[in-house]
């Protein structure tokens, strides 16, 4: 009689074990460990200071405001040393607004131009020198631009403001009754010669970094140069070109020294460019804080959270933009 013979299967193999969170980050060594806790510290304690500020200058604010005989918000005057203080934001908040987008209007169009010269254009023994010129323009003081603007730049935009009078004075905005040229298009366009640079040289990088054979394809395919830089290279580096312009934006919403230089302010509102009026946050803050009381600090300081805010709800627009387009990203370009 046959014996029915027993087969033992193999036991279950075990699963593997699950990776830990460090594990799964790529930190496995202490070193990594290590560069892990400081950059993840690094960012908590960036957005406690962050939320430190706000706090601060939240609650200076908030004592300024008590006291304020006038509307925050719409009143056109500055008077925070009285008693009671009255003062409004609406003519610096129009200054601030105009003059940065006049600078962006002028800069960002040339430093784009200036990038793509530098990249694809220049031959090499131009294009190095020249990338050297546009870095130390970038780091020239505030302070130098603004003595420039004063003896330089104003002096000798009269002329263009009488021509720009001449044939587009109708429309009110560009029309000029003489005078020095120290006005919010002085500024703006003082504010365009600062931002150029660090446009020029964020743009000059992400151009630099579009994958070579993105181009040599375009070019196989009968492409002219410039065919070739506005399928790849610009489709590619537009996320870039959107960081570089909220980095000279943010300079543009703040600069001091350059701005109370070559600006005449009054709080006035005109509704042409070309004449004296106006002013920003940051000039404003420069120019009041020394000889503010205590109240008038607190009223500067109110001012400054709404610049605060500003510069916040810009560069939060900016980044909500670049996230909504994936093309962005330049992986699809």
């Amino acid at each position: 009689m046959a014996t029915a013979t027993r087969t033992t299967e193999p036991p279950p193999p075990t699963p593997p074990r699950a990776p830990s969170a460090a594990e799964a980050k790529g930190a496995t060594r202490p070193g990594d460990r290590i560069f892990l806790g400081l950059s993840r510290g690094s960012g908590i304690a960036l957005l406690v200071i962050m939320a430190a500020i706000a706090v601060f200058l939240t609650y200076r604010a908030t004592l300024a405001l008590a006291d304020n005989e006038g509307n925050f918000l719409t009143t056109f005057e500055w008077n925070a040393n009285a008693s009671p203080p009255v003062f409004g934001i609406a003519v610096l908040a129009f200054g601030t607004i105009v003059s940065s987008v006049i600078a962006m209007a002028i800069a960002v169009p040339i430093a784009v131009g200036i990038a793509l010269f530098i990249s694809h254009y220049a031959p090499r023994r131009v294009a190095a020198p020249l990338g050297y010129v546009i870095d130390l323009l970038a780091a020239v003081p505030s302070i130098i631009y603004g003595l420039w603007g004063a003896l330089v730049l104003v002096p000798n935009l009269t002329g263009l403001y009488s021509w720009l009078d001449d044939y587009f004075g109708w429309t009110g905005v560009l029309s000029y009754e003489g005078g020095a040229a120290r006005s919010l298009l002085t500024v703006g366009i003082l504010l365009a010669i600062m931002i150029l640079p660090i446009v020029t040289n964020v743009s000059r990088e992400v151009f630099l970094q579009v994958p070579r054979m993105h181009e040599e394809a375009a070019l196989a395919l009968g492409a002219t140069r410039w065919e070739t830089i506005r399928m790849t290279v610009l489709p590619f580096g537009r996320s870039g070109v959107i960081s570089a312009s909220m980095l000279g934006l943010g300079r543009a919403l703040g600069e001091t020294m350059a701005v109370a230089t070559v600006l005449s302010p009054n709080f006035l509102i005109n509704a042409s460019l070309l004449d004296p009026g106006g002013g920003t946050f940051a000039q404003n803050i420069a120019s009041k804080f020394s000889e503010a009381s205590e109240a008038g600090r607190d009223a500067l300081i109110a001012s400054g959270l709404v610049l605060f805010v500003i510069t916040l709800l810009v560069n939060g627009a900016a980044r909500a933009i670049i996230a909504r387009r994936k093309e962005y990203s330049g992986a699809n370009a």
